[in-house]
Protein backbone atom coordinates (compact mmCIF):
# COMPACT_ATOMS: atom_id res chain seq x y z
CA UNK A 1 0.00 0.00 0.00
CA UNK A 2 1.45 3.12 -0.89
CA UNK A 3 0.51 6.75 0.41
CA UNK A 4 1.14 9.84 -1.57
CA UNK A 5 2.96 12.25 0.63
CA UNK A 6 0.29 15.00 -0.61
CA UNK A 7 -2.86 13.33 -0.25
CA UNK A 8 -4.50 14.76 3.09
CA UNK A 9 -4.55 12.55 5.95
CA UNK A 10 -5.48 13.28 9.34
CA UNK A 11 -2.05 10.99 10.92
CA UNK A 12 0.37 13.62 11.89
CA UNK A 13 4.14 12.66 12.56
CA UNK A 14 6.18 14.28 15.68
CA UNK A 15 9.79 14.42 15.29
CA UNK A 16 12.17 14.28 18.37
CA UNK A 17 15.46 14.68 17.88
CA UNK A 18 17.81 14.70 21.51
CA UNK A 19 20.47 16.80 20.89
CA UNK A 20 23.89 17.17 23.18
CA UNK A 21 26.39 19.59 21.92
CA UNK A 22 24.83 20.13 18.36
CA UNK A 23 24.95 23.54 17.41
CA UNK A 24 26.67 22.74 14.59
CA UNK A 25 24.97 20.52 12.99
CA UNK A 26 21.37 20.90 14.71
CA UNK A 27 19.87 23.42 12.48
CA UNK A 28 20.14 21.52 9.51
CA UNK A 29 18.43 18.68 10.62
CA UNK A 30 15.64 20.99 11.83
CA UNK A 31 15.72 21.94 8.58
CA UNK A 32 15.82 18.79 6.30
CA UNK A 33 13.46 17.05 9.00
CA UNK A 34 11.01 19.78 8.13
CA UNK A 35 10.50 18.30 4.31
CA UNK A 36 9.60 14.65 5.19
CA UNK A 37 5.80 13.41 4.35
CA UNK A 38 3.11 14.55 7.15
CA UNK A 39 5.92 15.94 9.67
CA UNK A 40 3.67 18.24 11.69
CA UNK A 41 5.39 21.20 11.65
CA UNK A 42 4.48 22.48 15.33
CA UNK A 43 5.41 19.03 16.95
CA UNK A 44 9.20 18.99 15.59
CA UNK A 45 10.93 18.78 19.13
CA UNK A 46 14.24 19.29 20.09
CA UNK A 47 15.73 18.03 23.34
CA UNK A 48 18.52 19.95 24.39
CA UNK A 49 19.71 17.41 27.08
CA UNK A 50 22.69 19.74 29.24
CA UNK A 51 24.57 21.40 26.18
CA UNK A 52 27.62 23.78 26.99
CA UNK A 53 26.92 25.32 23.17
CA UNK A 54 24.03 27.19 21.52
CA UNK A 55 21.79 23.87 20.28
CA UNK A 56 18.87 24.98 21.55
CA UNK A 57 19.04 28.58 20.35
CA UNK A 58 20.33 27.24 17.07
CA UNK A 59 16.95 24.17 16.97
CA UNK A 60 14.92 27.20 18.25
CA UNK A 61 15.96 29.54 15.15
CA UNK A 62 15.62 26.59 12.81
CA UNK A 63 11.82 25.89 13.63
CA UNK A 64 12.15 23.52 16.33
CA UNK A 65 10.09 23.93 19.89
CA UNK A 66 12.59 23.22 22.28
CA UNK A 67 13.30 21.91 25.89
CA UNK A 68 16.04 22.12 28.00
CA UNK A 69 17.38 19.66 30.45
CA UNK A 70 19.87 21.69 32.52
CA UNK A 71 22.01 18.76 33.11
CA UNK A 72 23.09 15.70 30.50
CA UNK A 73 20.23 12.94 31.42
CA UNK A 74 21.16 10.82 28.31
CA UNK A 75 19.61 9.73 25.40
CA UNK A 76 16.58 7.77 27.09
CA UNK A 77 15.69 10.68 29.22
CA UNK A 78 15.94 12.80 26.17
CA UNK A 79 13.79 10.81 24.28
CA UNK A 80 11.08 10.49 27.29
CA UNK A 81 10.95 14.14 27.78
CA UNK A 82 10.39 14.63 24.06
CA UNK A 83 7.74 12.44 23.60
CA UNK A 84 5.85 13.84 26.50
CA UNK A 85 6.30 17.27 24.98
CA UNK A 86 4.33 15.80 22.29
CA UNK A 87 1.87 14.12 24.68
CA UNK A 88 1.04 17.79 26.20
CA UNK A 89 0.62 19.14 23.37
CA UNK A 90 -1.76 16.46 21.74
CA UNK A 91 -5.33 17.91 20.42
CA UNK A 92 -8.05 16.78 22.15
CA UNK A 93 -10.47 14.84 19.49
CA UNK A 94 -7.55 14.15 17.21
CA UNK A 95 -5.77 11.09 16.57
CA UNK A 96 -2.18 11.10 18.92
CA UNK A 97 0.41 11.60 16.23
CA UNK A 98 3.12 9.05 15.56
CA UNK A 99 6.89 9.93 16.59
CA UNK A 100 9.88 10.01 14.92
CA UNK A 101 12.97 9.67 16.91
CA UNK A 102 16.38 11.27 15.00
CA UNK A 103 19.71 11.86 16.16
CA UNK A 104 20.53 15.48 15.96
CA UNK A 105 23.97 15.04 13.93
CA UNK A 106 22.06 13.93 11.21
CA UNK A 107 21.98 17.45 9.17
CA UNK A 108 20.64 17.21 5.74
CA UNK A 109 20.60 13.50 5.80
CA UNK A 110 17.71 13.69 8.12
CA UNK A 111 15.42 13.59 4.92
CA UNK A 112 16.38 10.61 3.73
CA UNK A 113 14.20 9.19 7.03
CA UNK A 114 11.22 9.34 4.61
CA UNK A 115 11.01 5.66 4.20
CA UNK A 116 10.92 4.98 8.09
CA UNK A 117 7.34 6.77 7.96
CA UNK A 118 4.91 5.07 5.12
CA UNK A 119 5.16 1.61 6.78
CA UNK A 120 3.60 2.98 9.83
CA UNK A 121 1.49 5.53 8.41
CA UNK A 122 -0.30 2.45 6.32
CA UNK A 123 -0.54 -0.13 9.04
CA UNK A 124 2.29 -1.83 7.43
CA UNK A 125 4.41 -2.30 10.69
CA UNK A 126 4.07 -0.63 14.32
CA UNK A 127 7.42 0.38 14.76
CA UNK A 128 10.22 0.62 11.93
CA UNK A 129 13.87 1.25 12.36
CA UNK A 130 16.70 2.49 9.96
CA UNK A 131 19.85 0.30 9.42
CA UNK A 132 22.51 2.37 8.68
CA UNK A 133 25.55 1.59 6.59
CA UNK A 134 28.22 0.48 8.91
CA UNK A 135 31.14 3.40 8.57
CA UNK A 136 34.72 2.38 6.80
CA UNK A 137 37.54 1.42 9.13
CA UNK A 138 34.56 0.80 11.55
CA UNK A 139 35.55 -2.25 14.32
CA UNK A 140 33.75 -4.10 17.01
CA UNK A 141 31.60 -6.89 16.68
CA UNK A 142 28.25 -5.28 15.23
CA UNK A 143 26.42 -4.90 18.60
CA UNK A 144 26.49 -2.67 21.59
CA UNK A 145 27.98 -3.51 25.00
Amino acid sequence: MHVDPGRQTDQRVAVIIPAKDEAERIGMTVRAVKALPFVDLDLIVVVDDGSSDDTREVARQAGAVTVRHTVNRGKASSMETGAKVVAMRAIKGEKPPLLLFLDADLADSAAEAAPLIEPVITGEADCTIAVLPKPAGAGGHGFVL
